[in-house]
């Protein structure tokens, strides 16, 4: 069999899990670049309620994400994101039938609650073997990106015609559809991967959530996601003071975000192979400030505010989805899992915070106020990563092996760490797994196998 590729049923797996996972972020993103402009026929509006609604479901996924990934552990992958989708759906039929603002808030944080992530990620490692579960994750987050550019055009363009309580029947609709897609095209099994590579383990999250490397990336993930909710209370209002018309914003967002697509590429694919992946996540932090600061005094200039977002979404699809990835080679042997749910968690509080702090600072400062605090914060964010390890040669692998008692694993142990290129060894009897994480660029995987045979 080829390892080198996703067979059938991995891609199948892979494909319709993305697919419900931009569904999913679609219904979430789509409200926010049209809710500052159609809100304001809402019951209690306001700058701050605006940031609110748009945030609100960052709070019940942060609070959730963990508890509902252990669920899926104990009864199942499938039922908890059922419920979750119903819920979702649920939450987006209490937003689409609200009068006031408060409604919509509560919809939005009901949409939260319905918090799937982490029980669609443990089902994609679940089906997928451990050399082709990157190439799954890699898909899903792919998916999001889309599905983020998609809202920003979906948003703008269907917002005249059917309201806000169209987009959130839209959405309610997708979350139904989701559930159809995990039931008919998600391939039945019965397998499950090592909890270490999927849910979070709460003995682990302590020591995990004090890791300075992990709580730099933790931060970012918050601060720019935080930034983002902000952006899109002001942004929308910025465009409509420039006589932009809301119908007419996604001429704008939809070049910005396929040739900020486009310029991260390179910039990855550099990364990669120059293992500058620590360059290119200060520069692309520098850049977002970059980009803020000439928001703030770009007034008249569609055009330059067109390179204003440019920038921006250059420097965030690039942070977006470099992120998740550097969590996963910095995070300790055995522990992705866990430091995969405390980053999510750190990831839906910023959206949450953000809507806050964008309603609250756009009262105070207006929009070009609140631009300039937010580039204030990009540089914050920089110094506090300054100290970030390179990640370019760190990675983990996840082998089986056969696991009499635990004087076998520490003789495993011992010869494993003596291989060249091994950093860490995590050996769990009770699920006959073995952690390895390594310098791969001199570490040989045949070399660990051969031990554990």
């Amino acid at each position: 069999m080829q390892v080198d590729a996703l067979n059938p049923l991995e891609k199948r797996t892979a494909i319709s899990l993305s697919l419900v996972f931009a569904l999913r972020m679609l219904g979430l993103f789509m409200i926010m670049p049209v809710f500052a402009i159609y809100g304001q026929e809402l019951i209690g509006y306001s700058p701050m309620w605006v940031g609110l609604a748009i945030g609100a479901y960052g709070l019940t996924q942060a609070l959730l994400q963990i508890p509902a990934g252990m669920l899926s552990d104990k009864f199942g992958r499938r039922p908890i994101i059922y419920v979750g989708l119903l819920i979702f759906a649920i939450g987006s039929l209490v937003a689409a039938y609200s009068e006031s603002v408060y409604g919509v808030t509560l919809g939005r944080a009901l949409q939260g609650a319905g918090a799937i992530a982490s029980a669609v990620l443990a089902l994609a490692a679940d089906v997928t073997r451990e050399e082709q579960r990157p190439k799954a994750m890699g898909m899903i987050g792919v998916s999001i990106g889309l599905a983020f550019a998609v809202s920003m055009v979906a948003g703008p363009v269907l917002a005249p015609f059917i309201g806000l309580q169209g987009l959130f029947l839209i959405t309610a609709g997708g979350a139904l559809i989701g559930i159809a897609i995990v039931h008919f095209l998600v391939p039945h099994i019965v397998s499950k991967a090592p909890r270490g590579e999927t849910v979070a383990i709460p003995a682990m999250l302590g020591k995990l959530a004090k890791n300075p490397q992990l709580l730099r990336l933790n931060v970012g993930i918050f601060t720019l996601h935080m930034t983002l909710t902000a952006v899109f209370i002001a942004l929308p209002l910025q465009l409509q003071t420039m006589h932009l018309e809301a119908q007419s914003h996604w001429y704008l967002y939809l070049p910005a975000l396929l040739l900020s697509f486009l310029l991260i590429i390179p910039m990855l694919i550099v990364a990669a192979k120059k293992e500058k992946n620590r360059q290119f996540y200060l520069f692309s932090i520098l850049l977002m400030a970059l980009s803020l600061v000439f928001m703030a005094f770009t007034e008249q200039s569609l055009l330059v505010m067109f390179l204003c977002m440019l920038l921006y979404f250059t420097a965030f699809n690039f942070l977006e989805a470099s992120l998740p990835a550097f969590i996963s080679m910095l995070s300790p042997a055995g522990a992705k899992g866990s430091a995969m749910g405390i980053y999510s968690t750190y990831q839906f509080l910023g959206a949450f915070f953000g809507g806050i702090l964008g309603g609250v600072s756009y009262k105070l400062l207006g929009n070009s106020g609140l631009f300039l605090f937010l580039a204030s914060l990009m540089l914050m964010w920089f110094f506090v990563s300054w100290g970030m390890h390179n990640p370019s040669k760190i990675r983990t692998h996840t082998l089986t092996a056969t696991i009499k008692d635990e004087h076998h694993a520490t003789q495993l142990t011992e010869q494993l760490i003596q291989v060249e290129g091994v950093l860490e060894v995590v050996i769990i009897i009770e699920e006959q797994t073995v952690y390895i994480k390594v310098n791969n660029k001199i570490f040989t995987l045949q070399a660990a196998k051969q031990i554990l045979v």
